[in-house]
């Protein structure tokens, strides 16, 4: 949620500390409703923490997206080795197609064309594989 720029500082700072508090009011009312006898309250309260903290892992990917949507793609860091083979199974795990998946990790679908080329060809250790320095 965007607050006007124009409101008073106070008054930003109030909707934040509301939120807080809000936030503590609705933590206990759900743990005096998950230990209630009748097994469906429980199952709704599961489903109701699973799905805020759906919305609050998408927001927070959000604004790392925002920010990494910033800086210029030359200049962004590269992703370690492990990390690339834990997108291509990611990439496998929910059928994206190149395209999908570098859109959703600022890459080029080039990039993922190759990871996916090295991993056919050398097995997964070719993406988690350290390339030995030729000064060595």
């Amino acid at each position: 949620m965007k607050l006007p720029e124009n409101w008073p500082r106070h008054v930003r700072s109030a909707i934040v500390h509301a939120i807080s508090v809000a936030h503590v009011a609705f933590t206990v009312a759900r743990t005096e409703a998950e230990h209630h006898w009748n097994e469906r309250i429980r199952l709704r309260v599961r489903l109701d923490g699973l799905e805020r903290k759906n919305r609050l892992l998408t927001e927070e990917l959000r604004i790392k997206d925002a920010r990494m949507a910033q800086i210029d793609p030359r200049r962004r860091p590269h992703y370690p080795p492990a990390e690339r083979l834990a997108i291509v199974e990611l990439r496998a795990a929910c059928g994206w197609s190149q395209e999908e998946t570098a859109r959703r990790f600022h890459l080029s679908p080039l990039t993922i064309h190759n990871w996916m080329r090295r991993l056919d060809d050398e097995g997964p250790d070719a993406l988690i594989r350290v390339p030995v320095p030729a000064a060595r």
